[in-house]
């Protein structure tokens, strides 16, 4: 088995770990802890918060009816097959594992949406009243992360070319 392909499954693997953790997770507060019928103070900066999430990142795009449901659906379902496929043509373990976190969150978040009608959020960081981030989960964490690392390899990492590309030094 060459290298890319070890890559791949190991990316495919994170993938499916991100999701399972995610979602053994979010039954486990609800089914287990009932955070949905209070709030659980873990830290006095962060605390264990029920939220249905009916949109998508930072609230936007809000599902209000089920026709809109099924199209936030259908689009988070299109960019998680785009990051798959993404993940098949990448050869780079760095590359493969953050489009992991990307493809294994959405797919938790997917999961949630299609069965429940929305996303479980928890996750409630805050300073105070002060709130850095709006209530989020595992796989919203996965995804930030994920796309985060692919933009700083996009940006701080530089192909070198070939040096039989280079044109030889004139005498």
């Amino acid at each position: 088995m060459n290298f890319a392909i070890r890559n791949r499954i190991v990316g495919l693997l994170i993938a499916a770990l991100i999701f399972v953790v995610d979602q053994a997770l979010k039954g486990w507060l609800l089914h287990g802890l009932r955070i949905e019928e209070h709030v659980i103070d873990i830290l006095p900066i962060f605390s264990l918060r029920f939220v249905q999430n009916y949109g998508v990142s930072l609230g936007m795009f809000t599902a209000g009816s089920p026709e809109g449901r099924w199209a936030l659906v259908a689009m988070t379902a299109a960019i998680a097959v785009f990051v798959f496929v993404w993940i098949l043509r990448e050869r780079k373990i760095g590359d493969i594992a953050a489009l992991a976190m990307v493809l294994g969150g959405a797919a938790g978040n997917i999961r949630d949406r299609y069965m429940k009608g929305f996303v479980v959020d928890y996750a409630d960081l805050h300073f105070g009243g002060f709130r850095p981030f709006l209530i989020f989960n595992l796989a919203d964490a996965a995804i930030t992360i994920g796309v985060l690392i692919i933009l700083a390899r996009s940006l701080l990492s530089r192909e070198k070319p070939d040096a039989a590309a280079k044109p030889a030094p004139e005498s």
